[in-house]
């Protein structure tokens, strides 16, 4: 897979992890032109982000909506941007799912500006009282939500992903840093300009929004280890540039997720069900996180099950990786890759599908819980122990009962956009709206109390 970072980014590109917590001020003799460069933009986010201490809703939400229209009326130059990143990326042998994952038109210019509306319609998080009490002494307690801060972002071949952050980032308190990758540079160069101008048209800093990708990988290393500048960093892509971004940050990372995800037909699914449930979760968009990539089918449905199914997906331009049991029930004239391990593993991102035949309920959460990236799994299934089960014992952050995996998706589930969904299981897990993006505070109001 290609990555906007890769795992061999050397940890000499930034400042030492020594000086992590108090960032090398620009012009240090030590740090490189880059460290430099993405301190400084850092710097400004910090102060930017002052200026969302005390706005409204109204303000907010007003700027939103003046970056959905500034997008939409600059969807020419964003189209004519994104077309060069295509180019490249066509040149370079870049997989289709991540082609699809760059590519923007007007429609789609025209959804993620809409997304933004849909994101000003939402409350906003900041000032919720998430907890509050009164203690036998009189000492009043609330529990408040407040923004992280300076929000980073490490991801690839993304542009929309750019646009959800900063309105997740601006409705929730933030500023935000991004590290869009060199596969989308020209297009989250148009975007970020784009959206700056509208934040200054409304009074608030352009700063809050701000790309690091003119300083490349070595910028990205250096954003990593901003400790004390940018409060929480968030990386969103493959497998190597999630892993890169764990081991290489001293920053706190939230872990988007790879989506190794399954979806299971049960002894007693219904077929007519079951199949548009895994062809709108393999076929309806492939490059995305939440797409299956395996499917497990109980023995008991196989015969009944499969041979359409294969027949299905097959017209659907999917290739199939399948076990010996999947092999032998393909109609005549549909081929099956013999599966391996391999297969189990991937996140093919792509018209791949491993498929497997399971003796049991109990063999498929075993074969979930080996290969499963934490994500989202499904089970089709009209008996409703088997769900309640695979409810239970499923150890991820989205589980399906006869719906589509697709839906492991912010705006799909009435969050809003998303940042990314979270894989890890601290502060936040799943689709990542605004509440995952703010921390708390306690506030205590007193009458002279002092404490004996």
């Amino acid at each position: 897979m290609t990555t906007s970072l890769e795992p061999a980014a050397p940890s000499t590109a930034a400042p030492s992890t020594a000086t992590a917590a108090v960032p090398a001020p620009a012009g240090d003799a030590t740090a490189t032109p880059a460290a430099e460069g993405v301190l400084a933009v850092a710097r400004r986010a910090k102060v930017a982000a002052r200026s969302l201490a005390t706005a409204t809703r109204a303000t907010k939400d007003a700027a939103l909506h003046a970056m959905a229209d500034a997008l939409v009326a600059a969807a020419p130059a964003i189209v004519e941007a994104n077309a060069q990143d295509l180019v490249r990326g066509r040149e370079s042998g870049m997989s289709a799912g991540l082609l699809d994952r760059l590519a923007l038109d007007p429609a789609r210019i025209g959804a993620i500006a809409d997304a933004l509306r849909e994101l000003a319609a939402l409350p906003d998080p900041v000032g919720e009282v998430v907890r509050g009490s009164t203690l036998p002494n009189g000492l009043r307690l609330r529990q408040l939500r407040v923004p992280m801060g300076v929000v980073g972002m490490i991801y690839e071949a993304r542009p929309n992903v750019t646009v959800d952050a900063a309105g997740l980032a601006l409705k929730s308190g933030n500023a935000v840093v991004l590290r869009g990758g060199s596969a989308a540079a020209r297009s989250n160069e148009a975007v970020v300009a784009v959206l700056a101008g509208a934040l200054e048209q409304q009074g608030l800093p352009g700063d809050l929004v701000q790309s690091i990708d003119a300083w490349g990988r070595e910028g990205a290393v250096a954003l990593m280890h901003a400790r004390g500048l940018v409060d929480v960093l968030v990386p969103r892509g493959g497998a190597d540039l999630i892993a890169t971004v764990v081991r290489e940050s001293t920053v706190p990372v939230i872990e988007t997720g790879v989506g190794n995800v399954h979806v299971y037909v049960d002894a007693s699914a219904d077929p007519v069900v079951a199949l548009p449930i895994l062809l709108n979760a393999k076929t309806q968009r492939v490059g995305v996180c939440n797409a299956a990539e395996t499917l497990l089918v109980h023995r008991d449905a196989a015969a009944g099950f499969l041979p359409s199914a294969l027949t299905a997906l097959a017209d659907a331009g999917v290739t199939v990786h399948g076990d010996t049991r999947t092999q032998e029930l393909a109609p005549d004239g549909v081929a099956v890759v013999p599966a391996t391990d391999h297969d189990w593993a991937t996140e093919y991102l792509a018209l791949d599908l491993a498929v497997r035949v399971v003796d049991d309920l109990d063999a498929a959460l075993e074969h979930i819980r080996t290969w499963s990236s934490g994500h989202t799994e499904a089970i089709v299934t009209r008996d409703l122990a088997a769900s309640e089960r695979f409810v239970a014992e499923v150890d991820s952050a989205a589980v399906m009962v006869n719906a589509s995996t697709r839906f492991t998706d912010g705006g799909q589930l009435g969050l809003g956009a998303e940042i990314g969904i979270s894989t890890q299981k601290l502060h936040a897990r799943g689709p990542m709206g605004l509440a995952e993006l703010t921390t708390t505070k306690w506030v205590v109001h007193g009458d002279g109390h002092v404490r004996g």
